[in-house]
């Protein structure tokens, strides 16, 4: 569901949803931000969809939806709470399992380029750029990481040069929105930034995250050489191999394009926004299972 520039600030900040556009191919969940929090909650895919549906359908919901908004919503985050759990906790143990085992010795990786002028020495930073729907939600993971040195929301992707926000929005410029993150490999490796991507959205499901549909919001990795394609393209060979996810995965895994900044109010999102809807009942979900999950690859609380 694209996010429109239309709304001002004010009403953006007050409202629960600013992604007022209903998602289509889910009509029984039209203008309702149900299926965004289920999926925030871990709630992916068809487990999203037959979620909300069978809570849209029920005769309770209607008569409920006629009530206060603060009662829609505490019944709205209830639901969630109580179904998304179990659901949740299987996929991510799941998925955890196959990305943390070894690489094949079999398969061997290319080694590290050479330093050049363009390309700065891998034994000192390293970029990786990630599309995984809404940019808000994976600047604020992988802002969470140790060995994390930037993170950068972006375009990428795309054929219009300098893009704006608006564009993005249109859906017609062939960009996806992702980060660009610099780490650095002694403390994280490539590897292991791979797994906090697979285990932070759903690869399953196609130009669509949740309530945000459209090729913007593709799942997709671009590459900076020879050992990111290698370690990406195995990496999801094995979690398709173990059936990680009910349906294949979508993922698309690409050579490195023209990578354009956002506006400067589309960084550090999350961080600046903590009351805003989106952020509290969408990515705040996110940034709390990477703290579960990777506790060993946090940075440390000031």
């Amino acid at each position: 569901m694209p996010r429109k520039s239309t709304q001002s600030a004010a009403s953006k900040e007050n409202s629960f949803n600013p992604k007022p556009k209903a998602m289509a191919g889910v009509a029984c969940a039209r203008s309702n931000p149900l299926p965004a929090i289920a999926f925030g909650f871990g709630l992916n895919g068809r487990d999203n969809e037959r979620f909300t549906c069978q809570v849209l359908d029920t005769p309770w919901w209607n008569a409920m939806n006629t009530r206060s908004p603060s009662t829609h919503v505490a019944v709205i985050l209830l639901l969630a709470l109580v179904a998304a759990p179990s659901c949740s906790t299987r996929q991510t143990e799941k998925v955890h399992a196959v990305t943390s085992e070894p690489i094949e010795q079999s398969d061997p990786m290319p080694k590290p380029p050479d330093p050049t002028p363009e390309q700065p020495d891998f034994t000192e930073t390293e970029v990786a750029t990630f599309g995984a729907g809404c940019f808000w939600c994976v600047e604020a993971v992988f802002q969470q990481l140790e060995g994390v040195l930037s993170v950068e929301s972006g375009y990428c992707g795309g054929d219009v040069k300098n893009p704006t926000y608006q564009q993005i929005c249109s859906g017609t410029t062939g960009h996806a929105e992702v980060c660009q993150i610099r780490f650095d490999p002694s403390k994280i490796t490539f590897d292991e930034m791979l797994r906090v991507f697979w285990e932070t959205h759903d690869p399953t499901t196609l130009n669509r995250q949740g309530n945000d549909e459209g090729t913007q919001y593709r799942s997709v990795i671009f590459y900076h050489d020879e050992r990111q394609r290698a370690l990406a393209e195995q990496r999801k060979r094995q979690l398709d191999a173990a059936d990680a996810w009910p349906d294949p995965i979508v993922t698309e895994i690409s050579p490195i394009a023209p990578f354009y900044k956002a506006e400067r109010n589309h960084q550090n999102y999350y961080n600046d926004n903590p009351t805003q809807g989106y952020c509290q009942f969408v990515i705040r979900p996110k940034v709390d299972k990477v703290r579960s999950v990777f506790k060993d690859r946090l940075k440390e609380k000031d």
